[in-house]
């Protein structure tokens, strides 16, 4: 057993229960971990969060579950992830199951994307003997764990095993369909008795400067899809400091590249989870902070990126904000430049269609989030789906 456990003051109102996005029950799985109960610690997490396998390798503790330990008040928080991780990730591998009515209700739901928010919302629907239809412009499923997460933060074994739970309890799972394009959304809605938009933030946004069509820039996402498609080089720049920006420059560092995020803050504002950004550093990767690319040359053999020097500043209403100074430029020579500084959904596709029985969740919601914040909307959504549908 993990002596973390030990540790754990099993407090009534948990602030780390509170700070999770799921509202994960940490004492009760606590108490049930500690009295050698792990695979009812694990079913009631699973039925929680069924995603707690891979929300427990990937989540950024620090923000919500270790970072409201009370006992953060002596620097001690206990380390539940860890505990989590040895609970759910050998569940998901073997035990999870899912059981749902022997007769469907009779309600049938479109859920377009099957990340995150998608599976979760398939699943819990499927447990009220909902009929699920689950399409995805991907082949399989998985949105960004199998398509934007590395490998080396998230083993897609892990991935793999929804889909077996998704056979088994039969969800139609329809990939490589394209919302706009082999269907619309008015379509589903005459076939089904509710939609749910789910799909992930895979446009990416740009940078909008001069030189930014150049042919060695690219975009985070479609590096990150498939890295074996791209040859960078040796010198790449990663332009941003969220998540995919670290995603990012830990594969090119990976790639044996000489790998710099350029960022137009500071470490404090980086959005990123701070221990990828602290992993990146330790790995080689270099920061030039107070940064942003201006401008993207190529002379000759050489490709370069101008590059401006940023502050932070104090409004007058006291928030921070950041400013770009004139005459601070430099140049960057660069063989890739990776742009991750934000991604987006297209919701013009939904133009149109009746208010009436369409739901939305995840990213198409609140834009690029974290896995465990997409799943709780997922939780909402279906709260709200099967008030419409009259189940109970």
């Amino acid at each position: 057993m993990n002596t973390e456990a030990n540790r754990c003051l099993l407090c009534r109102n948990a602030r780390c229960m509170g700070a999770c996005p799921v509202h994960t029950d940490v004492p009760s799985a606590m108490k049930l971990y500690r009295e050698g109960q792990v695979a009812e610690a694990a079913r009631i997490l699973f039925d929680n969060n069924p995603f707690s396998a891979i929300t427990c390798q990937v989540c950024d503790w620090a923000l919500f579950c270790y970072g409201h330990c009370v006992l953060n008040a002596k620097k001690v928080p206990v380390k539940w992830y860890e505990i989590e991780q040895e609970i759910s990730m050998p569940y998901i591998l073997g035990d999870a199951h899912v059981q749902v009515p022997a007769q469907d209700c009779g309600k049938k739901v479109a859920i377009v994307g099957a990340g995150p928010a998608g599976i979760a919302a398939a699943i819990w629907l499927r447990q009220k003997g909902v009929a699920i239809d689950l399409y995805d412009s991907f082949p399989r499923i998985g949105g960004v764990l199998r398509y934007g997460i590395p490998d080396f933060r998230l083993d897609k074994k892990y991935v793999d095993a929804y889909e077996r739970i998704l056979k088994e309890i039969n969800v139609n799972f329809v990939g490589g369909v394209t919302l706009g394009k082999d269907m619309t959304v008015k379509s589903l809605q005459d076939s089904h008795d509710a939609v749910l938009l789910a799909a992930g933030a895979w446009v990416a946004k740009e940078m909008r400067i001069p030189g930014e069509d150049n042919p060695h820039v690219l975009h985070a996402l479609e590096f990150l899809k498939d890295t074996s498609k791209f040859q960078l080089g040796k010198k790449v720049i990663v332009v941003g400091g969220g998540n995919v920006a670290m995603d990012a420059c830990r594969t090119a560092i990976r790639m044996g590249c000489d790998t710099t995020v350029v960022y137009r803050k500071t470490f404090e504002n980086m959005p990123a989870n701070k221990l990828e950004v602290k992993e990146a550093q330790e790995e080689g990767v270099k920061f030039n902070v107070f940064s942003v690319p201006v401008e993207v040359k190529t002379e000759g053999s050489r490709t370069y990126a101008i590059v401006r020097k940023c502050e932070n500043y104090t409004r007058e209403d006291g928030s921070i904000a950041t400013r770009i100074l004139d005459g601070t430029d430099y140049e960057i020579d660069f063989d890739s430049m990776i742009v991750a500084v934000s991604e987006g959904v297209d919701k013009a596709l939904a133009e149109g269609a009746s208010p009436e029985g369409l739901f939305s969740a995840g990213d198409y919601n609140y834009g690029p989030k974290t896995v465990v914040e997409a799943v709780q909307s997922a939780k909402e959504q279906v709260a709200e789906i099967s008030s419409f549908l009259g189940l109970a």
